[in-house]
């Protein structure tokens, strides 16, 4: 935000804009959509429909959702394969952007090393249900727990009480 209003000013006020604003912020848009897809993956924050998951219990819980990171894992793998083809490419002929001619390649690696870092954390997850499937007491490692809606509820109210708290005490003192 802060280039995008450097180069406003910059083209407005000065008659100076940024060479190449528009390529450079594509360029750097792919970081922001696709490099915290894996960390997410890990907290569960992905959408999930949980309406079939959710009245599972003990063995067919963890079956149903190793089954689906299965799907997930031939999926990703696809996609980690057909990006890595899209970075060849790009890197063997040289492609760049319209106009100021900067070097598309690197943000097309970025798009198969993110989706490797996903297969790979899906790859744990897997681990983690196979883990739990063949012996549902054990406590989950490495997967994510859905949580019901009171659960979130409840998590959600300590977490704002706890951010009032720390607030209160800031006025407290300042």
């Amino acid at each position: 935000m802060i280039v995008g209003m450097i180069q406003i000013l910059g083209r407005t006020v000065f008659d100076f804009p940024i060479d190449g604003y528009i390529d450079w912020i594509e360029f750097f848009a792919i970081l922001y959509a696709i490099a915290g897809i894996s960390y997410c993956q890990s907290q569960g924050g992905h959408i999930r429909m949980e309406i079939v998951l959710g009245t599972l219990r003990g063995r067919r819980l963890w079956f149903f959702e190793s089954l689906a990171v299965v799907i997930g894992l031939v999926v990703i793998g696809l996609l980690v394969y057909s990006t890595w083809q899209n970075f060849e490419r790009a890197w063997r002929i040289g492609d760049s952007s319209m106009d100021i001619k900067l070097p598309l390649w690197p943000a097309k690696l970025v798009v198969p090393v993110a989706l490797a870092t996903l297969w790979l954390r899906l790859l744990l997850q897997l681990a983690g249900y196979l883990r739990l499937f063949l012996d549902p007491t054990r406590t989950p490692v490495a997967v994510p727990v859905a949580q019901s809606m009171a659960e979130a509820a409840r998590k959600e109210i300590d977490d704002a009480m706890r951010a009032l708290e720390i607030e209160q005490r800031q006025r407290k003192r300042g």
